[in-house]
């Protein structure tokens, strides 16, 4: 398998791409529809709003949030099932063009506050720049990397992730992280590509596969016992849907789900 640095470098040119285009997006990351046999996984093509209502999006909250922040990308949408409460303060892992991050903006209101970190200043800057034009003053984006956040321990009340912890090299070390910056009774919803059946080495040595988050997926009951193994009650899964891995010709499926955990009070 490639390096952890070789990983995150192939990750980080293909997101600084997508940052970086004068568009939208053109749901060609992790933007996959969310019915069986959909297409192929993090592929798409289609437009932005209409990838990420194919995931599960809310058409009409989407348009109360920055358009430069919607990138078509994800494969679930976890604001939709964290159930977000006034006044909280939100972590989003991998926020990219912020469009989880202002969506929870709106449901915590200006007493809450939500954080976003990316390792990609690219997008960083996209969605830094969206903030202030669009006048939302109660979200912070911060550049690192989500296997050692610049975040303080326990100030968080609620976690959230949209296809992106499948991007890392080191999953274990990501939800370890996620547990010593909850406070106690906090919970992670994240929405991530998990597989059925193990990806083969020659897939998982491709990099260009790693960054469209398939060659990086771990087997369900792995990705799970990365949950608990962190410290988390017994992970709950809330929604799942498989994807066409047909281009693929081998015996693993790839699956979106959409998991809950809870941190010990």
């Amino acid at each position: 398998m490639a390096s952890a640095k070789e990983i995150k470098e192939a990750v980080k040119k293909r997101y600084t791409a997508i940052a970086e285009s004068s568009s939208n997006g053109s749901g060609s990351g992790c933007g996959c529809g969310s019915d069986v046999d959909s297409g192929s996984c993090c592929g798409g093509g289609v437009n932005p709003k209409q990838a990420a209502a194919m995931i599960g999006y809310n058409v009409k909250e989407l348009d109360e949030i920055p358009q430069e922040a919607i990138l078509g990308l994800g494969c679930g949408s976890p604001v939709a099932y964290v159930g977000l409460k006034p006044g909280e303060t939100i972590l989003d892992l991998g926020s990219g063009g912020g469009i989880d991050v202002f969506l929870a903006a709106k449901k915590v209101g200006a007493k809450g506050k939500v954080l976003g970190v990316d390792m990609n200043e690219a997008m960083i800057k996209r969605a830094r720049e969206a903030a202030e034009e669009y006048g939302f003053k109660n979200v912070e984006f911060r550049l690192g990397e989500i296997e050692e956040m610049p975040i303080e321990d326990s100030t968080v009340d609620a976690i959230i992730s949209n296809c992106v912890i499948n991007l890392s090299p080191d999953k274990p070390q990501v939800f370890r992280e996620a547990y010593r910056v909850l406070k106690p009774g906090g919970r992670i919803t994240v929405s991530d590509i998990v597989t059925e059946g193990r990806i083969p080495e020659e897939i998982r040595r491709d990099l260009d596969s790693w960054a469209s988050c398939v060659s990086g997926a771990l087997p369900q009951e792995e990705y799970l016992k990365d949950i608990e193994a962190a410290g988390f009650k017994k992970p709950k899964i809330l929604l799942e849907s498989y994807y066409d891995t047909s281009e693929y010709d081998v015996g693993f499926k790839v699956k979106s789900i959409t998991v809950e955990a809870y941190k010990a009070k």
